[in-house]
């Protein structure tokens, strides 16, 4: 019998997707089978697969970073350069550590898109999923323009 009166409800965003009202105390037998029959067929669901959303999500980042922010992105890091201090770089004024560490950035890739290129560009696909995902299941309806 509990588990009818504390089972799951479905919301449609943040409002519930039906509205039921809970009978009084005392329970009565009739309405708490009437109770059990509605609640019991409630289930919650995604307005979106997040599987697919988070895949394709990220496969796209990690397109567009292969393949249109790759160039522009080694550019800028060229630009700068080696950090420095007073002129010299770390590696040059004696600290050994400070060598940049050439294995963990070896790859197969002809343009050089290497492990922490796919970190990167992952994680910014699975945080823009992620803002799908949570903006698409709390009601939120961004039309701007209209």
């Amino acid at each position: 019998m509990a588990s009818a009166l504390f089972s799951v409800p479905t919301f449609h965003g943040f409002r519930p997707a039906t509205r039921t009202r809970v009978p009084s105390f005392p329970f009565s037998s009739i309405s708490l089978q009437k109770q059990r029959r509605q609640w019991g067929s409630m289930i919650i669901k995604a307005e979106l697969n997040p599987s697919i959303v988070i895949s394709l999500s990220t496969g796209l980042s990690l397109f567009l970073g292969r393949f249109v922010f790759f160039n522009f992105q080694r550019e800028n890091v060229a630009k700068q350069g080696l950090p420095e201090q007073n002129g010299v770089s770390h590696f040059e004024a004696g600290d050994e550590r400070a060598k940049e560490y050439v294995s963990l950035l070896k790859s197969n890739d002809p343009v050089g898109f290497n492990i922490v290129d796919v970190l990167a560009w992952g994680s910014i696909g699975h945080i823009v999923a992620y803002y799908i995902l949570a903006t698409s299941s709390n009601g939120y309806d961004p039309s701007f323009f209209g």
